[in-house]
């Protein structure tokens, strides 16, 4: 009896442990232009942007993942190893002209925390993987 209790504990802390990971589909999942847009929302509420703010600002946001969707999609459609530069330059690119429509929504202020606190913690993580993770800190292993 005590063994089966044993062996169902070890089996819920499994399960519960690979949900916590996000379990399936390797860990990754594409949003849609409206989820991502739903997430940004929430971390612009610091800068209390008013109503005409908020709307043209969500426009801006939307634009710009629709496009990077879009890339995305003929990257994908297009078959082999994409070029790793080029696609970073057309990111850039798309990420500049979204801020060029920002700069024009925000106060001077507004952009400046967009810029500087907000906007990185909208980049995907790369790396990492689990304790320790990617932290650099030489070559000496």
């Amino acid at each position: 009896m005590k063994k089966v209790i044993f062996l169902l504990a070890i089996a819920i802390t499994g399960v519960l442990a690979v949900q916590a990971q996000g379990g399936g589909g390797g860990g990754f999942q594409r949003r849609t232009p409206e989820e991502r847009l739903k997430m940004v929302k929430e971390k612009l509420t610091d800068l209390k942007l008013d109503k005409d703010q908020t709307t043209k600002s969500d426009s801006a946001f939307l634009d710009y993942y629709k496009a990077q969707e879009k890339m995305f999609e003929e990257m994908r459609a297009g078959g082999g190893a994409p070029d790793r530069d080029a696609m970073r330059e057309k990111m850039q690119k798309l990420a500049a002209e979204r801020d060029e429509k920002l700069k024009k929504i925000f106060t001077e202020d507004q952009f400046k925390k967009w810029h500087d606190e907000i906007e990185p913690t909208t980049r995907p993580q790369r790396g990492g993987g689990g304790p320790g993770g990617n932290r650099g800190g030489g070559g000496n292993n």
